[in-house]
């Protein structure tokens, strides 16, 4: 029995250990995969915090099982084509704070399904390309940023989740009908169609050109049929002016004979 238990007692000792190695193994990886001025730690997955870090742009060195990242407060001023595509667990993105300017089209792939909240607000965004937040599954805030309202503004909001709560929160810096600037882009959107805009005014110059030739043409008309008028006037006017033609004696002579 002494045998057994002094072999069970090692065998304890010896998974203790190798446990404890493991996670010591584990922990070291994760914080050698930290990007360097973050944050890292777990719990409910790994989180990334990044936030006050003066970091001008988004790093790329992002552990790939990240769940949370964290990149308020810095400086970055645009979110490049597929930098977050290898955080296919990423749920939770926060850009908030920055000086956004940029957001290329495909900035969000690879994360548009997995992501439930994109935070954007308080940035320097004015427009984004059209299927910039194509497929985005989450709840975004864009927030505090000088949208010009525009069609593209309007056909990006209507391809998000939750666009009423999203559209609501915009408020137009400027927009392409002076009447929005500084309203909410949800009361412009209903006064308007931002996308039929252009339509309309290239309907109305067609028509605008239209009644001119149309104008021209009847003030030519009316020209010629005048200046018709006027020679004829002047041609009868002419010919009342011209002396009469009188008889000659031997004609006179002759009419009387025969009678």
């Amino acid at each position: 029995m002494n045998l057994v238990d002094l072999w069970l007692t090692r065998s304890l000792s010896m998974c203790l250990l190798l446990q404890s190695f493991v996670l010591m193994i584990l922990c070291f990886h994760s914080a050698s995969m930290c990007p360097k001025g973050c944050l890292c730690s777990h719990s409910g997955g790994l989180n990334v915090s990044c936030s006050n870090a003066n970091l001008k742009e988004i790093p790329r060195d992002l552990p790939p099982e990240t769940v949370l990242l964290y990149l308020d407060s810095n400086q970055i001023t645009s979110i490049p084509n597929e930098i977050f595509k290898d955080l296919h667990q990423l749920r939770v993105l926060n850009l908030s704070k920055n000086g956004i300017e940029f957001i290329d089209e495909h900035a969000f792939k690879g994360v548009a399904e997995t992501l439930q909240t994109l935070d954007l607000s308080d940035n320097r965004i004015q427009s984004v390309h059209k299927n910039a937040f194509n497929n985005l599954k989450a709840r975004a805030r864009i927030a505090n940023n000088p949208w010009h309202c525009d069609c593209t503004l309007q056909q990006v909001l209507r391809s998000m989740a939750s666009n009423h709560e999203t559209a609501n929160n915009v408020i137009c810096k400027t927009s392409v009908l002076d009447e929005h600037a500084g309203r909410p882009f949800l009361n412009a959107a209903n006064d308007a169609d931002l996308c039929n805009l252009p339509k309309k005014t290239t309907d109305y110059a067609m028509l605008v050109t239209m009644f001119g030739w149309f104008t021209m043409v009847i003030s030519y008309v009316v020209y010629y049929v005048r200046q018709n008028q006027e020679d004829a006037r002047r041609h009868l006017e002419y010919l009342k002016s011209l002396p009469s033609r009188q008889k000659k004696p031997d004609e006179a002579d002759d009419i009387s004979t025969v009678v």
